[in-house]
């Protein structure tokens, strides 16, 4: 087994999708990234159970992979992308308790993060409203490029839509927010 999981190591996405007794070094590699995207879309706790559903749809679907349409780490963050769409009335309601909570308190005892947290918790509100405006296509693309850090074309792969349909998506998501935030310093 120990021979299987270093050979796994150079092994491509592509080549350890097609095998199910190597699929394990997949989770190895990209849990951690839809994990956090997932965190940062709904809370910690969707974030476990949805992150290892991405997985166990991946691994069952593996046969349905094409690393001709693009890479695996795209496809991941496309089926995290469904399963938050799934979710979306909890998103949804997210947003909204965030609108009405304002500022929390801060749960962290170091300094430089309380006055860090303190300044994001007081736009939080503002920017979750802000995000509720926004439609559905809109807020994936601007979620995946900013939890993620997914580039244009890996977005594309993930929602599978235009490269320039990800960029208008994104130009329309970023001057709502710019306006949205404007209208907070008025």
């Amino acid at each position: 087994m120990t021979a299987e999981l270093g050979a796994a190591e150079d092994l491509t996405d592509a080549q350890l999708a097609r095998d199910p007794a190597l699929f394990s070094a997949i989770y190895d590699r990209h849990f951690r990234d839809i994990y956090r995207y997932i965190a940062g879309r709904l809370d910690v706790q969707a974030a476990d159970d949805l992150a290892a559903e991405t997985f166990l749809i991946a691994f069952h679907g593996r046969d349905k992979f094409d690393p001709e349409r693009g890479g695996l780490r795209p496809w991941l963050f496309g089926i995290a992308t469904n399963l938050v769409s799934k979710h979306r009335r909890q998103e949804a309601r997210h947003y909204r308790a965030l609108v009405r909570a304002g500022a929390e308190p801060a749960t962290d005892s170091h300094e430089s993060r309380v006055v860090s947290a303190v300044s994001a918790r007081r736009l939080q509100p503002q920017l979750a409203k802000a995000l509720m405006k926004l439609t559905r296509g809109e807020r994936d693309v601007l979620l995946l490029m900013a939890l993620s850090q997914l580039s244009h074309e890996e977005i594309a792969q993930s929602l599978q839509i235009s490269y320039g349909t990800v960029g208008s998506r994104l130009s329309r998501a970023r001057k709502k927010l710019r306006t949205a935030l404007e209208d907070l310093e008025r």
